[in-house]
């Protein structure tokens, strides 16, 4: 895991890499905690080592990463975009990739 200036970089130990460039909101433990809470950086410190049990998207819902101990989260609302990206799925031995963008398939909703 890397906290970049204005990102957040999750290696799965695979070589495979999520870049997050909205930032998740995590569940850890019954709390749920967003950008800026108190608790924030701790709580993605915990998924550190977790193995990854499923992964589902969907529209309106947006990314989801469930672990043993809680799970991450990405759909940011229309204030919260950054860019013209929202994630990046990448490092995989054929080199492909994925890339979500607002207004395309998961991510549909936000227009």
């Amino acid at each position: 895991m890397a906290f970049v200036r204005d990102y957040l970089e999750l290696e799965f130990g695979t070589g495979a890499r999520l870049f997050c460039y909205a930032w998740p909101t995590v569940e850890v433990g019954g709390t749920t905690r967003f950008f800026g809470d108190v608790g924030y950086r701790d709580a993605l410190c915990a998924l550190i080592d977790q193995v990854v049990l499923s992964t589902d998207e969907a529209v309106g819902v947006g990314l989801l990463v469930r672990f043993g101990v809680g799970a991450l989260s990405i759909h940011p609302t229309l204030d919260e975009l950054q860019g013209p990206e929202i994630a990046m799925l990448s490092g995989f031995a054929d080199q492909a990739l994925e890339v979500w963008r607002p207004g395309e398939h998961t991510f549909a909703d936000l227009e």
